[in-house]
């Protein structure tokens, strides 16, 4: 929709208007809502976890750790202040009490996939690369959240039961 129709919708009250000139394919990327045929076709957004712990380049490494071990996770997410993913804690620099900045010691540019990908695509790829996790970001580079395998594989084996009934 144009600028000025958008507008008028926000002045009527409606809560939640869109105005996106980019296009489907990066309306899908975005993980936005969709409607139609494929709008219940399982994809990353759906299933990526979004309680992923983050941490900025700027933090202790010692308190990014302690966080993520405290919430569960084996991983934090380097993310600026829009969040925008920079990179990756995990492994060894999760079990320590480093007091070096995370941005030293960080992996810069964890491999990501978009909100859209379908999950049978990535169970497939996850699978074969023995990949536990993937970052979920919209076509900025924004954090959406991880998608763990078993999580995937789960909404993969839900959705081929439901369409087998």
């Amino acid at each position: 929709m144009n600028a000025r129709a958008a507008w008028r919708l926000e002045q009527l009250d409606f809560l939640t208007v869109y105005r996106y000139a980019p296009g489907k394919a990066d309306w899908l990327a975005a993980g936005l809502p969709t409607e139609g045929r494929y709008a219940d076709t399982p994809r990353a957004a759906r299933v990526a976890r979004r309680d992923a712990p983050t941490c900025s380049p700027d933090e202790r490494v010692a308190d990014a750790a302690h966080r993520a071990r405290s919430a569960g996770w084996d991983t934090c997410i380097v993310v600026n202040q829009h969040r925008v993913v920079l990179g990756r804690l995990r492994g060894d620099a999760l079990e320590t009490t480093d007091e070096r900045r995370v941005e030293n010691v960080m992996k810069e540019g964890p491999t990501t996939t978009r909100a859209d990908d379908t999950l049978d695509a990535l169970v497939t790829r996850m699978g074969r690369r023995n990949v536990p996790a993937i970052v979920v970001t919209n076509p900025d580079g924004r954090l959406i959240g991880v998608l763990r395998f078993d999580d995937a594989q789960r909404a993969v084996d839900a959705a081929n039961e439901q369409d087998r009934e």
